[in-house]
């Protein structure tokens, strides 16, 4: 669109209502992938004109008819045109992520965060395998990116210490901004390390983990939304679970006695069982997913 064109937009289009139509219209002829927190065009067009606007981000209803300036068309019309033009997700153009209301700084830094295992501790679906959350003491979140499990975690479990560690220095630069943000500075630490390599030598009452899944077919297809986030957050090898493995040699050791181990894995249930025949995995189903979280106890890794 031209310039001229854009212009006459921002004369023209008075109301939410408005830039909503046009921002869906926009985005829809251009073609863009979702999936970052949305699922189409009209969800992430409502998201970018709240966000903008800084409204609350759970329902436009209330705010369709109200009238913006021009300087607020102005900065609308900015937002929907850099996600038009650089198909970089919508989290990187507004700086911002929302796992379950909870609101996430990120950048090109990190993976845009939308862990299934966030939606289960925020709405206490662990109860089956942490029937205790006061009794856990030390929590890991392994591949944190940008801290936003730890964080969901030590809101979780309220006596616990939580330690968030990832390979990218970049990303726990994104994770201590948000740990400072939520005041937990005293209760989540940051550490480099290479899955448990570079950890203190200590054992754990709950291990989480997002780590990366994707499957090397996967990652080469990627429509540019998702080549925009960091690869090393997505490639998990020929079929995806190169990293997942690792964490199942590696935990048992990590973990205490009456432990447990989360782990998210995508879409690759299949390859796993058959890699692991001997594991009793519990798959762990929250409102949106299904078979994409795993369970084990720590006396199944023994």
């Amino acid at each position: 669109m031209t310039s001229e064109m854009r212009e006459a937009a921002i004369d023209e289009l008075v109301s939410v209502r408005d830039w909503l139509r046009y921002a869906v219209t926009s985005m829809t002829r251009a073609g863009l992938t979702y999936g970052h927190g949305t699922a189409d065009a009209v969800d992430e067009a409502a998201y970018l004109v709240l966000a903008t606007l800084d409204l609350p981000i759970d329902d436009i209803n209330p705010w369709l008819d109200c009238r913006l300036t021009r300087a607020e068309r102005s900065r609308v019309d900015a937002v929907i045109w850099g996600r038009i033009e650089t198909r970089k997700p919508a989290a990187y153009i507004t700086n911002r992520a929302y796992i379950q209301g909870r609101k996430f700084y990120v950048d090109e830094r990190v993976i845009v965060p939308r862990s299934f295992i966030g939606e289960l501790l925020v709405q206490d679906q662990l109860a089956a395998i942490v029937p205790d959350p006061d009794a856990i003491g030390r929590v890991l979140d392994l591949c944190t990116g940008s801290g936003c499990l730890a964080i969901l975690a030590a809101e979780a479990f309220p006596n616990a210490v939580v330690d968030a560690s990832d390979i990218s220095a970049d990303a726990l630069a994104v994770a201590d901004r948000n740990i400072a943000d939520y005041g937990l500075e005293g209760r989540v630490r940051t550490f480099q390390s290479d899955l448990f390599d570079g950890l203190p030598a200590a054992t754990y009452d709950l291990i989480i983990s997002n780590p990366p899944y994707v499957t090397a077919a996967a990652v080469a297809a990627f429509p540019p939304e998702y080549r925009a986030e960091p690869e090393l957050a997505h490639l998990g090898g020929e079929d995806g679970m190169d990293l997942v493995k690792r964490i199942l040699n590696g935990a048992p050791s990590r973990l205490s006695p009456k432990a447990s181990l989360i782990v998210e894995i995508g879409s690759g249930r299949d390859a796993l069982e058959a890699s692991r025949p001997d594991l009793p995995f519990l798959w762990l189903d929250s409102e949106t997913s299904q078979d994409e979280v795993f369970a084990l106890l720590a006396s199944d890794l023994k």
